[in-house]
């Protein structure tokens, strides 16, 4: 993609998350972005060899993580959308997860690139509740709902 993803757009003060901030030199750095052909939010990510739970197959924390980081870059994607503003006015749109469920539908296997879907379902005041799914070669492993609402301004720069 040529487009910044969603995450560039977060402020520096709410970049760091290990999932998805591209201020985390440890992070995995998902990008999330509005896909081509429908309403969804797109992501790819193809795990290493580290992200084994068994030989073969991806460990269920990082599936976990990327449906949590893309759901909730979906959420502030769609909160902009919503208000018809870019992402990188002000005031800024930050969410994080209020309740995040997950259900591994099928073992999802090692190697290949994995996609991920997020649409937003319901949009009301400062929650957005997020579908999200992860693909492998088109054949669904993963399913989540995320509960995100917009991060409290304590939990800005520390809560300074």
């Amino acid at each position: 993609m040529t487009e910044p993803a969603f995450q560039d757009y977060y402020p520096e003060d709410t970049a760091h998350c290990y999932g998805c901030g591209r201020l985390n030199p440890q992070g995995y750095h998902f990008k999330s972005y509005w896909a081509e052909d429908s309403d969804d939010s797109v992501c790819w990510f193809t795990p290493y060899p580290q992200h084994t739970a068994i030989p073969g197959y991806v460990y269920g924390g990082l599936l976990a993580s990327l449906i949590d980081c893309h759901s909730t870059g979906t959420a502030a994607a769609a909160a902009y959308r919503l208000e018809g503003r870019p992402m990188d006015s002000q005031p800024a749109l930050r969410y994080v997860t209020a309740s995040l469920q997950v259900d591994f539908l099928k073992p999802t296997p090692l190697g290949p690139a994995l996609e991920v879907r997020g649409r937003a379902v319901e949009i009301k005041g400062r929650k957005v509740v997020v579908e999200t799914w992860i693909q492998v070669e088109g054949e669904i492993t993963v399913r989540g709902r995320a509960v995100c609402v917009q991060m409290p301004e304590t939990m800005r720069s520390g809560g300074d």
